[in-house]
């Protein structure tokens, strides 16, 4: 996502007039090549850059939870080719098809807030821009329907998700709870769902429903999280009209409905784990929220400088809570 922070001391071209920008944000320039100093970087390193490997990691391991889930995964499973092509459509091809297309339709306002991004710095041309998102698209679907045919069309999902979250007019980014709840919807419920179907391809929706139950609770934790993303680009979302709940509601507010949607996301998976009967793991999961509660303190009393050592630690025990939450799917499967 795009931060725009740097956006009260942008530069000259781009004046403000009573907080907002003279030129409507749809209609002022397309990006051109700026005259910045130019990075040495090889067309690998560039690509590589576009593609934004760490934001890769959220839809592999969701993936990784569902082929847990599904209670076909094993060891030498982990080798086979279905996991393989797994990582990498998760990971390179569909996550890095959603972050260019992303970059693209962004492109404008990263020219002024993060003009070094490879579109707005010069480095990517738009044309190379589209082609490489049409051919990463291509590759994507492809590779899904390799694993599973319904897997093909999950990616497809995913693609037009991106589109509906980044391009105008819909931006739903711009949109409240829409956008993080579509973007929740992308990263947890639709990888999940994929894992389980590469490893049970004689699934039904009856052997499904335990992990759409729990991906879809962990989805609702997932839209507290995306929230916090927010606060880094409050002041630049409030001159474009992007309606966060920050912006909507007050940091603190915001902060507040962010850590009462993620604990009771967990909180919900954890009891849901009771009900399936495997209740050591429900007792696990509960346990892991508690740090994650006491670290909300800190954030909510200062949502702006505690976001992202907020996101650096507690999000490690959300994720591990997703993990033991696939084993006991596992675990309760007769």
């Amino acid at each position: 996502m795009s931060d725009f922070r740097s956006i009260k001391n942008s530069e000259p071209h781009t004046p403000l007039e009573n907080g907002e920008f003279k030129t409507p944000l749809n209609v002022r320039k397309l990006v051109h090549a700026r005259s910045m100093p130019a990075e040495n970087l090889s067309k690998l390193a560039l690509i590589l850059r576009f593609l934004k490997p760490v934001t890769w990691i959220p839809v592999m391991w969701s993936f990784l939870c569902g082929a847990v889930a599904s209670g076909a995964l094993g060891w030498k499973e982990i080798f086979s080719y279905k996991f393989l092509l797994g990582m990498l459509l998760t990971g390179p091809l569909a996550s890095g098809t959603c972050q260019m297309l992303n970059d693209y339709f962004d492109r404008d306002l990263d020219e002024i807030n993060e003009p070094n991004r490879p579109i707005p710095g010069g480095a990517m041309s738009l044309k190379n821009a589209t082609i490489l998102i049409a051919v990463w698209s291509v590759l994507s679907v492809i590779t899904g329907y390799m694993i599973h045919p319904l897997i093909g069309l999950y990616v497809v999902i995913g693609i037009i998700n991106a589109h509906l979250y980044s391009a105008n007019p819909i931006k739903l980014k711009k949109r409240l709870w829409a956008g993080n709840i579509i973007v929740a919807v992308s990263y947890l419920i639709i990888p999940w769902i994929a894992g389980e179907i590469a490893f049970s391809p004689n699934f039904t929706l009856s052997s499904l429903q335990p992990s759409l139950i729990v991906a879809g609770l962990f989805t609702l934790s997932s839209t507290g999280t995306m929230t916090i993303n927010d606060f880094k680009s409050i002041e630049g979302d409030r001159q474009i009209g992007i309606r966060t709940l920050p912006v909507v509601f007050g940091e603190s507010n915001a902060a507040i409905i962010a850590a009462v949607l993620i604990n009771t996301g967990q909180l919900l998976a954890a009891f849901y784990m009771f009900i399936i009967g495997e209740t050591l793991y429900g007792f696990i999961v509960g346990l892991l929220i508690i740090p994650q509660f006491f670290l909300q303190f800190s954030l909510v009393r200062s949502p702006g400088t505690m976001d992202v050592r907020y996101n650096a630690i507690a999000q490690n025990f959300l994720v591990a809570g997703m993990l033991l939450c696939a084993f006991a799917i596992k675990a309760a499967r007769p």
